[in-house]
């Protein structure tokens, strides 16, 4: 990496000098103030390619310098947040003046060399990270064993441009574990999601052409590997089989725990299954690992504030036991989703117990509990029950919309011409569906 600029900001001197003597070695300039007000100065005499600020000086503390610095509608150049006492509110004030990244003391050099080059790297492409960005991380967040080792496994994985699949439970991170392994990958192109809503019965081949070209030199994640119809199971698996050494993008897809039984007893799912099974991955769910639970209520506590300008209330320490003990039968998804009504729907202050039990009484009750009631289409077979839901929603959708099927694609996260493909698919004409509630069945 070419030579860059540091400036690096801390009134402990031990520190001060290691981490300096660390930037030399790996071919950087570094300077360093010893407390807010030498920052200050040599931040306007000359700025830094990037700056490393302690928080708590003896007389101006970081997060006023860097509210200066970002007062002119943005920062000059990246800063990552150093602090041995930092809370999740000093981070979350951090970010939103635009801080790259916030590193705890004591700290790992390795990290921070990474981090170091990352806001680097990002700062030459014009990309710096924003707020909002920052809480977009891709790494699946837990501390406990078993993220660990599943962290561990994905970045192995993402060294070799092999296919993966990635298996687990609905809500739990497969996706997110997936765009990790290309973003550990280093690959030039883009991760393109196929979206089971754009498959048109006939037209499986075009659009995973569509796709595959999106993804050159990329990843092309393949959500729910077996709810895929026939037609694109065929149609994958003849591209595999004739294009596997020059396909230029990366595979990636997911499934359910079950993959394996229910490839059994489906001939086109199982020639897939074993093509895609060549680096195994299990998400474990989030009720093997309650000590990963107030990591992510913290992580989505800071992160609805950041993106959705919801106010921030930290979780009670009773507040996050008791979400350590709920089985979480919708994952991580659940949890996000609570986290988020808890914000919106209430009050000032630390999120109480009692705030936590009603919120969770107000979930929908796990599939399958006895006696729960059910929509009438779960009685129809999969295919059908799918095309039912998918008509009634988006029919639904279009009248919030207005009619206006560009609206629609913002409001369902589509683009518009898989949206129409569906749609015509589906028998839905937009130009009457608002008004009389759908189009031909």
């Amino acid at each position: 990496m070419t030579q860059a600029h540091i400036l690096v900001v801390d009134d402990e001197p031990d520190i001060r000098e290691l981490v300096r003597d660390i930037l030399e070695d790996e071919g950087h300039r570094v300077s360093i103030a010893k407390n807010g007000e030498a920052a200050r100065m040599q931040f306007t005499a000359s700025t830094p390619d990037l700056v490393l600020l302690d928080i708590w000086m003896p007389d101006v503390d970081g997060i006023t310098l860097l509210r200066e610095w970002s007062s002119g509608g943005g920062l000059e150049c990246p800063i990552i947040i150093m602090s041995g006492h930092g809370t999740l509110e000093t981070a979350i004030e951090a970010t939103r003046l635009g801080a790259h990244d916030f590193v705890q003391k004591p700290i790992s050099l390795a990290k921070l060399l990474s981090i170091v080059n990352q806001a680097l790297e990002a700062d030459k492409k014009g990309a710096k990270t924003t707020a909002s960005q920052a809480t977009h991380s891709s790494e699946p967040i837990g501390s406990s064993a078993l993220m660990q080792v599943l962290r561990s496994k994905a970045e192995q994985a993402a060294q070799r441009q092999l296919p993966a699949l990635i298996s687990g439970e609905k809500g739990s991170g497969r996706e997110n574990l997936a765009r990790f392994i290309h973003d550990q990958g280093k690959l030039e192109g883009a991760f393109v999601v196929l979206d089971h809503g754009a498959l048109v019965a006939g037209g499986a081949r075009d659009y995973l052409n569509e796709l595959i070209e999106k993804a050159s030199q990329g990843s092309l994640f393949i959500p729910e590997l077996q709810d895929l119809p026939d037609d694109a199971l065929k149609a994958l698996g003849q591209m595999l089989e004739a294009d596997s050494r020059t396909l230029d993008c990366r595979l990636i897809a997911s499934g359910s725990v079950n993959m394996l039984e229910l490839a059994r007893d489906d001939d086109l799912l199982q020639q897939l299954y074993f093509r895609l099974n060549v680096l195994p991955l299990q998400v474990p769910p989030l009720r093997d690992r309650p000590d990963d639970v107030p990591e992510l209520v913290r992580f989505y506590a800071e992160m609805f504030p950041n993106q959705q300008d919801l106010p921030y209330r930290p979780f009670s320490v009773a507040a996050q036991n008791r979400l350590r003990n709920h089985p979480w039968p919708g994952n991580i998804r659940e949890l996000r989703n609570l986290v988020q009504r808890l914000l919106v729907l209430g009050g000032e202050g630390e999120v109480s117990v009692a705030e936590v039990e009603e919120a969770l009484q107000q979930n929908p009750p796990a599939t399958g509990s006895a006696g729960a009631s059910h929509p009438p289409f779960f009685d129809l077979p999969l295919r059908e029950a799918r095309e039912q839901f998918e008509r009634e929603y988006l029919v639904y959708k279009l009248k919030e919309a207005g009619g206006s099927v560009g609206r629609l694609a913002e409001s369902v996260g589509m683009e518009r011409t898989h949206l129409y493909r569906k749609l015509r698919a589906l028998g839905v004409d937009p130009k009457t569906a608002a008004t009389s509630g759908g189009g031909q069945k």
